[in-house]
């Protein structure tokens, strides 16, 4: 396994281009917090268990399969502010080879 390119448009609206390690199990909102771009306890607030929406963000690449959605991830967004159709849960995105050239954007704090 190797390192997927991610890109993460930050909450200013600057955009980070990242390697994100598709053989350490870890998820969007662990890598926005791994590079530290966006301020510490702003982001995975209940630590990714699908329960708190900070790290939601707006998938903007069309070409890049997601896993569906989960039950739980879909009742956090119906409960959300800033909810778009493209939204999903960083926290429930896992880092695959299938990722590679995802673009994202946070959501703005609720």
């Amino acid at each position: 396994m190797s390192d997927v390119k991610i890109t993460v448009i930050d909450r200013e609206g600057i955009s980070h281009e990242v390697d994100a390690p598709t053989d350490m199990a870890m998820n969007v909102m662990e890598l926005v917090r791994a590079y530290e771009l966006a301020p510490e306890g702003t982001i995975g607030i209940c630590g990714g268990m699908a329960m708190c929406a900070s790290c939601q963000c707006y998938v903007l690449s069309d070409d890049v399969e997601l896993p569906p959605m989960q039950d739980d991830e879909e009742a956090m967004l119906s409960e959300a502010f800033n909810v778009k159709e493209n939204s999903r849960l960083g926290c429930q995105i896992n880092i695959t080879e299938e990722l590679e050239g995802l673009v994202v954007e946070l959501a703005p704090e609720s």
